[in-house]
């Protein structure tokens, strides 16, 4: 039983990691899914109060560091917030066409056509989609590094 359980804990460690090619996979949900496998059904004593604590902060920093790093970005490159949106159902829709580059390539179109729409400027409209290109790799890098750092600590504790 115990190796079905494993199983599990690291398929759903493996799942939160494909949640960065496809933006549906919920990663923190697959990720509490394996902790709470392993406390429920292997050792509920083997986790410290320190780790989910920490699981916690690092949980919510995972959910907010994507909108942030989107939304800072393709602000900071002179997009508007029509086009922060357009960025954020780019990314969903994309990692269903031609994954997983329709992840980049998808986004970059849409807040192309929404900026020129709004009668921005070519030069314009193309920075902001590089600030939305800017905001996906960003965001996605520093998801990777939550989620790792959370999944070595879950066996550092352990």
């Amino acid at each position: 039983m115990d190796i079905l359980i494993w199983v599990l804990i690291i398929a759903c460690f493996i799942a939160s990691f494909a949640s960065v090619i496809f933006p549906l996979i919920p990663a923190p949900l697959v990720l509490w899914i394996g902790f709470l496998a392993y406390a429920f059904f292997i050792d509920g004593s083997a986790l410290s109060i320190f780790f989910w604590i920490g699981a916690v902060v690092l949980t919510v920093l995972l959910i907010v560091s994507d909108i942030i790093a989107n939304s800072y970005f393709v602000k900071r490159y002179g997009g508007s917030k029509w086009g922060e949106r357009a960025a954020a159902i780019g990314v969903i829709v994309g990692s269903f066409i031609i994954p997983p580059l329709g992840i980049l390539i998808v986004p970059f179109v849409l807040v192309i056509i929404v900026e020129l729409v709004q009668k921005r400027a070519n030069n314009e409209a193309f920075k902001a989609a590089i600030g939305s290109l800017f905001g996906f790799l960003s965001g996605t890098l520093a998801k990777i590094v939550i989620q790792l750092i959370i999944i070595i600590w879950f066996f550092l504790d352990i």
